[in-house]
């Protein structure tokens, strides 16, 4: 039964990689035939893959440390934890790579598409790009589960003890290596993003009063670079290593039930068919996705991504039946109760994502409320943006908190593991929908910078609008299932460190706690620091390049986009460390320190903390960007004041939304991961 388990998830996963593969192959056949979209187009490829070259680099000696630590902690078959690590990272950045290699080949291809055929084609092209990388996410994630639990099965047997001992403690590993990409893939690229971003705002809307987009602004091919590597690059990895950690998380979970031997492999197994159905349900979404002209282009990825959800929930109930039928575990709990629960955390998504829309989009409340606001200054904008932020967090969390009681009284810890699962199980076309939005964004910028005619940047901005609004659904969605992540992977920890009892009153389990919660905040400041260090190096530079050669803003001088790009280079390449390391460093010192029960207070403290925190900063973030997106359309006002304190808050929120926020939902899991992978250490070490 494994063997064929596995070999299912296989073809789940060939299958995700094939039809990446052949929307790769859809998208280079399309036609680029402006000259000026192929040169500006090839700059921002060429700036993105430049800088994903040399993160890569940089993180090689750090990804073989680990991996060596690894090997020389641990004893015996857990040593082969190394290798999976090690996979774990390459497929991680290789999913990475590829999305953003095509994600840059799609921008100037949607933008040829707008002016040569209109809307829907245009979208097609733009989530064809986005589903690249969504598919590339779960077709080298299952198949990298595959060939380790595989190796693992060959190599040792399956046996329920060595399925517990030995084979998951090598997906926990390779889930670990796909999490430390991520979360330099994460703080790195929106440090890169950011810096440009706040430069091309200040110095060229600001002060020189021209777009953003405006080919005479030095910091604008830097800025389109960052959307990709940050929000394209960056979403990948992160959602890569939920995905992974969600399913390992529900594996060891369903290895802890109580039953017999048999429903406790079958539970094992489910996570990996839940998610394997899961990218058939994904494709089938992708083929609703079509609009017509003037039609809303949300209305046809949200029929897509909801045909999807259809599709998997008949799906996951057939699976069930078949898997599980009659069979029963724990106090009589059965398939319809795992089939809840899997919906509890699908819904629990879905409605994440619907009240991240409603306090982010625009002509939304929330969002008018800042719009207005900006009529009084930037400070007003900047308290109200806050405010909205912080309100936002509430509906949140308790949709959070709900799904988690409700799957936990369907089917206990399993349920909440198999719930994460669930929230997941269309990650295909839900990651094709929020890489989408940096390809639109793209789009807009190189119709503007190639000056193609008003009616091309119409549909281009129609397609950028709701891209806004998709990142915004995307990064809440990460966080919501980054919250169930967490969850399960620290009560895997529980389980596979050999706790009984967690004490809160302990005196070492509210240490742990105190600490945890503050690290958010410590990495949140570092992260925010770092893009205020390299945007005052961008600043300078425009404002430089603006001095020196009058001619840029008389358009007779060219200005120089590689040094803007060199600039976010460095400074996200230097500045990601320190955050990266407090991550990794921090559970191992609390763990060897000061024990088992201080490091679960150190875990409960930062998921606590983080998801508040993470939810807060995103969601100003983008109230602030879609409150600017408003104030731009009143084209006679974009001189006003209240226009530029609209830039202001949104330049405030840049690195809420596209750095610091972001990236809090990672540390959570990371952490946990962090533990979970040295529970036998630690085990060993504290008897």
């Amino acid at each position: 039964m494994i063997s064929i388990a596995l070999y299912i998830v296989l073809g789940g996963g060939l299958l995700a990689l094939i039809f990446a593969f052949a929307k790769t192959r859809w998208i280079k056949r399309q036609d680029l035939t402006n000259p000026m979209l192929r040169e500006i187009g090839g700059h921002i490829s060429e700036g993105a893959m430049a800088f994903l070259t040399r993160e890569y680099k940089v993180l090689t000696p750090f990804i073989l440390l680990v991996a060596a630590f690894l090997a020389i902690g641990n004893q015996g078959a857990l040593r082969y934890q190394s290798l999976a690590f090690v996979l774990g990272a390459l497929a991680s950045a290789l999913a990475g790579f590829f999305g953003m290699r095509v994600a840059t080949a799609a921008n100037a291809r949607t933008a040829q598409a707008a002016q040569d055929k209109g809307l829907n084609e245009a979208l097609q092209v733009a989530f064809s790009g986005g589903s690249v990388m969504g598919m590339s996410v779960v077709g080298l994630a299952l198949a990298g589960l595959f060939l380790v639990l595989f190796f693992g099965v060959s190599a040792f047997g399956m046996d329920e003890a060595t399925l517990s001992g030995t084979i998951l403690p090598l997906g926990t590993a390779f889930s670990l290596g796909a999490s430390s990409i991520a979360l330099f893939s994460r703080v790195g690229g929106g440090i890169f993003t950011k810096a440009a971003d706040v430069g091309a705002d200040l110095v060229g809307k600001v002060e020189a009063g021209i777009p953003e987009d405006d080919p005479r602004n030095p910091a604008t091919i830097a800025d389109n670079v960052g959307d990709n590597v940050g929000d394209v690059a960056g979403m990948g990895a992160d959602l890569f290593e939920s995905y992974v950690g969600s399913i390992i998380g529900a594996m060891i979970l369903g290895l802890t039930v109580t039953g017999a031997s048999e429903i406790r492999v079958k539970l094992m197994l489910l996570p990996l068919l839940v998610a394997a159905v899961g990218v058939v349900a994904s494709i089938a979404g992708t083929l609703f996705v079509r609009t017509k002209h003037d039609s809303d282009p949300q209305k046809a990825l949200n029929t897509g991504s909801f045909g999807a959800a259809i599709a998997a929930t008949v799906f996951v109930f057939i699976l069930l039946y078949v898997l599980i039928g009659n069979d029963t575990f724990g106090n009589g709990t059965g398939m319809f109760h795992v089939f809840g629960a899997t919906i509890i955390g699908l819904a629990a998504g879905v409605i994440i994502g619907q009240i991240t829309e409603y306090y982010t989009g625009t002509d939304k409340r929330p969002v008018v409320s800042i719009l207005k606001a900006c009529e009084t200054g930037p400070a007003t904008t900047i308290i109200t943006g806050i405010g909205v932020g912080m309100r936002s967090a509430f509906p949140t969390v308790i949709v959070i908190a709900a799904g988690i009681l409700g799957s936990f009284l369907l089917a206990g810890l399993y349920g909440v593991g198999i719930a994460a699962v669930g929230m997941l199980v269309t990650l295909g076309i839900q990651l094709a929908v929020d890489a989408y939005g940096p390809i639109a964004d793209n789009a807009g910028g190189l119709a503007e910078m190639a000056e193609l005619p008003r009616s091309v940047r119409k549909i281009t901005d129609s397609l950028d609008a709701v891209g806004n609004t998709t990142a915004a659904i995307g990064k809440g969605f990460a966080i919501g299932s980054a919250a169930l992540t967490a969850i399960i992977l620290f009560s895997s920890f529980k389980d596979q460190s050999g706790l009984q009892m967690v004490d809160i009153t302990s005196t070492n389990v509210l240490v742990g706690i105190l600490i945890g919660s503050v690290i958010p905040f410590l990495f949140s400041a570092l992260a925010m620091n770092a893009v205020g260090k390299a945007a005052h190096e961008m600043i300078a530079e425009v404002r430089r390049q603006f001095r020196e050669m009058p001619g840029i803003l008389a358009g007779h001088d060219k200005p120089d986009y590689r040094r803007c790009i060199d600039i976010s280079t460095r400074s996200a390449l230097r500045e990601m460390l320190a955050p990266g390391l407090i991550a990794l460093i921090s559970p191992i010192l609390v763990g060897f320190l000061g024990g088992t029960q201080m490091l679960i207070g150190l875990l409960t403290g930062v998921t606590i903390t983080g998801v508040g925190l993470a939810i807060f900063m995103s969601n100003s973030g983008g109230a602030w960007d879609n409150a600017k997106k408003m104030a731009e359309a009143n084209v006679d006002g974009r001189s006003s004041d209240a226009y530029k304190a609209a830039v202001v808050g949104d330049t405030v929120g840049d690195p809420f939304k596209d750095t610091a926020g972001p990236a809090l939902n990672i540390l959570i899991k990371l952490m946990s991961m962090v533990a979970l992978v040295i529970a036998p250490m630690l085990k060993a070490f504290w008897g």
